[in-house]
């Protein structure tokens, strides 16, 4: 009997009738066989709700009594289901963070899990109990309530299945896997049968919002196998595991793309050791992440140093570049919010040269410019104009054939494109 962890976010538990089609499916899954534990989002909107009420006392509520309030959504989440279970016959028990014991540091609003003792689960398990356990949150050493984030409930069920040695751990979501691209800029973009926890962490962190970043690097430390799958229909979803050293891998498996970038330069600054660290540094002060980086030297001693933030921190970024500008004896500041990131994905590009060529003369064709370039072993990133960024993206993935299927498997390297 294979131990199953399940977790179903928001949209697959938004109300009554989706908390009885969840109900549904564990049982369906109980049927087969599987031990299972369950773990739940709260509602559609109701973390916003809560929220909203808790701004509504005070704009700044303390960090421990904020955590209090929106890790409560998911306690009704999982209370629910547990009814619905009961009520269609079947043993269930529900369980919060605190009673999982799901130990974390004292982070209130970003907590880490550092250990989790699961003996009554275990009990519960035993005696064929479907345990439902509520996702997002946790508990310290001294029994203070904490919430573990953006991604937190993906982060519980991974957790729970690395620690309990489940045999794989199915994220329920609104979407039936992982595509190559997002099916709404390219009808054709194919969902993946399989993909490694390298170009899935890579796809997180360009912006691709099936999964957390976060459950991906714990699922891929621990070896738990994931595996994507939808809650309105039935199919085998995506899985998430090690690559397989005997398969041969697509070049190209994905397309990441993300809207919310920001490029900032500031113009011939001395080049001399210590300045990246003068802007960056300042940057970094202002808890400011930082992406991508260029630097351009002149020939007369000074250089043109560019960066790229999120968006959002486009104002405040410009503002700490200006006065360090001043400093450093800058000629200019220049900022651009209207950018794009596009970014290729594939662990066969490791064997396979030519794919930044080909990438590159593809946009050259579409009349798209390139502003900014970066690379790693299974990526190549680039920056464009906004307004180029579907259309790069629909070339690039005609370019790269990702609509052919794994056992039709196209090299666009070796069929004209250099």
């Amino acid at each position: 009997m294979a131990l199953i962890v399940q977790k179903y976010g928001g949209t697959s538990v938004g109300d009554l009738a989706c908390i009885e089609r969840v109900a549904d499916r564990v049982i369906q899954s109980k049927e087969a066989g599987d031990d299972l534990i369950v773990v739940v989002s709260a509602m559609t909107g109701e973390t916003n709700r809560l929220i909203s009420l808790a701004e509504s006392v005070t704009p700044t509520p303390s960090p421990r009594e904020y955590a209090v309030i929106v890790s409560t959504g998911e306690q009704v989440s999982m209370a629910l289901l547990v009814m619905m279970l009961h009520k269609k016959g079947y043993d269930a028990r529900s369980y919060t963070g605190w009673q999982a014991r799901i130990k974390t540091d004292l982070s209130y609003h970003k907590a880490r899990i550092l250990d989790i003792n699961t003996p009554l689960i275990k009990k519960d398990l035993a005696k064929g109990h479907i345990v439902v356990v509520a996702g997002f949150q946790g508990v310290t050493e001294n029994d203070e309530i904490t919430t573990l984030g953006r991604g937190g409930s993906d982060i519980t069920a991974v957790a729970l299945a690395a620690h309990l040695e489940a045999q794989e751990c199915q994220i329920y979501t609104d979407v039936d896997g992982v595509y190559t691209t997002d099916p709404r800029i390219v009808p054709e973009a194919r969902r993946m049968n399989r993909i490694t926890f390298e170009e899935m962490l890579e796809m997180a962190s360009l912006g691709a919002k099936v999964l957390h970043i976060r459950a991906v690097e714990f699922a891929g430390k621990y070896n738990v196998p994931l595996r994507v799958l939808s809650s309105f229909e039935q199919g085998p979803g995506t899985l998430i595991t090690y690559e397989e050293k005997t398969m041969e891998q697509p070049v190209v498996s994905g397309i990441a793309f993300n809207r919310s970038e920001a490029k900032l330069t500031i113009l011939r600054v001395p080049d001399k050791p210590g300045v990246a660290f003068t802007i960056l540094g300042a940057v970094s002060k202002a808890n400011i992440e930082v992406d991508m980086i260029i630097q351009n030297t002149a020939i007369d001693g000074t250089t043109d140093f560019t960066f790229t933030v999120h968006r959002d921190e486009y104002d405040e970024a410009m503002s700490i570049l200006s006065k360090i500008a001043k400093d450093l004896g800058s000629s200019e500041t220049l900022g651009d919010n209207k950018i794009a990131k596009i970014s290729l994905v594939g662990v066969g590009m490791r064997s396979h040269a030519g794919i930044a060529s080909t990438m590159f003369e593809t946009l050259a064709e579409e009349g798209i410019n390139i502003q900014m370039i970066s690379t790693s072993e299974i990526k190549v990133s680039i920056i464009v104009d906004e307004k180029y960024l579907e259309l790069g993206v629909r070339a690039l993935h005609s370019a790269f054939h990702l609509d052919v299927a794994p056992d039709e498997e196209f090299d666009p390297i070796s069929s004209g494109k250099s």
